[in-house]
């Protein structure tokens, strides 16, 4: 049965939902569609095609991290911070598995929207080096340290890459405090 009141809102929604069921490598108009109960073209009206699909799910699970690191660390600072940025990053990942790989996606810069949810997210992790004395090349530079390192744990850990007997969150933990420990001495290397 055809869903009434169907928005471009409700299709990146419900594809953000589907991706996290199926995996975002397997998110289809065709899929979607049939979840939603219309015909395949009938979603042409609120999305042009699967690669603006991407692009919105992109937006929307962006924003989504955005809030929760901008949550995370509220009203904390240093290595508590940013413990609690890349804990939230990657629960985030945890809960989302479809939807997590679409925030590694960068901002159309033609997309208003997806330009200022990046600029939160990445906003947030400057806000959080700020506390380091890190800012201008330095941000930057840590930043992209940050988004490395944290997106190569989640995406080794999802892929079941860590064989080693050793727990796995003291792991996440040490690599964490390593961050943590490079950005205190940034400086002074």
């Amino acid at each position: 049965m055809p869903r009434a009141g169907l928005t471009p809102q409700t299709v990146v929604r419900e594809a953000a939902v589907l991706a996290d069921e199926v995996g975002h490598d397997r998110l289809t108009l065709a899929a979607l569609a049939a979840r939603l109960g219309v015909a395949l073209p009938s979603l042409y009206k609120h999305v042009r095609g699967v690669d603006a699909l991407h692009q919105k799910l992109s937006v929307l699970a962006t924003a989504e991290v955005a809030t929760e690191l901008t949550t995370a660390a509220a009203g904390r600072a240093g290595g508590d911070a940013l413990r609690a940025a890349a804990t939230a990053f990657r629960e985030y990942a945890r809960r989302h598995p479809g939807r997590y790989p679409a925030t590694q996606r960068a901002p159309d810069p033609d997309d208003p929207e997806h330009l200022a949810a990046a600029e939160r997210a990445v906003g947030a992790i400057y806000a959080i080096l700020r506390g380091y004395d890190l800012d201008g090349d330095a941000a930057v530079d840590a930043t992209r340290m940050f988004r490395a390192a944290v997106h190569g744990f989640i995406t080794l850990e999802a892929a079941g890459g860590f064989g080693l007997p050793r727990d796995i969150n003291r792991s996440f933990d040490e690599m964490v405090a390593a961050l943590d420990t490079a950005y205190r001495n940034w400086r002074t290397r």
